[in-house]
C-alpha cells in the first residue's frame, strides 16, 4: 500500500535536470542557455567549459546532472544525447536598499532564476 507512481513529465527517450534559485537574472542566464540549445551533449559541455560568463559553471553542473540522469536512471546512450530544451524561469527577487545622497535611498534588486535542461536521445538516421 502506497502512493501510485507519478507519470513521467518527459518522454521515454528524454531526461531532465532542474537548477533552482540560481543567483543571476533570467535575462543573463538565458544568454548562456541559448548558446547550448540543440547542441550535442559533448559539444554543449565544451561550450560551457570555455565560456567566459560566470554563470556557465552552474549551467554546466545542471547539464551534467541531466546527462547523469539520462544514463543512470533511464538507461539512455550518452553518445546520442543532445540538449532538446534549456528553459529559464524567473524566481524570487531580493530587495535591498542602498543609502544615496541627501537622505534618500536607492533600491537594489537581486534576482534569482530557475533553469530546466531536457536532454533527449537522438534517433539513428540510417
Amino acid at each position: 500500500m502506497g502512493k501510485q507512481a507519478r507519470p513521467r513529465s518527459v518522454a521515454e527517450n528524454e531526461a531532465q535536470a532542474i537548477g533552482r534559485m540560481i543567483r543571476i537574472s533570467p535575462q543573463k542566464l538565458n544568454l548562456v542557455a541559448a548558446s547550448i540549445r540543440g547542441l550535442n551533449a559533448e559539444k554543449a559541455l565544451a561550450e560551457l567549459s570555455f565560456s567566459s560568463r560566470r554563470i556557465a559553471a552552474d549551467v554546466k553542473k545542471v547539464l551534467q546532472s541531466a546527462i547523469a540522469n539520462a544514463e543512470n536512471n533511464h538507461g539512455l546512450d550518452m553518445d546520442a544525447l543532445f540538449v532538446k530544451e534549456a528553459s529559464v524561469g524567473k524566481a524570487l527577487v531580493m530587495k535591498r536598499f542602498h543609502p544615496r545622497a541627501r537622505g534618500r535611498s536607492g533600491r537594489i534588486q537581486k534576482p534569482f532564476s530557475h533553469l530546466k535542461i531536457v536532454v533527449s536521445e537522438r534517433e539513428e538516421t540510417a
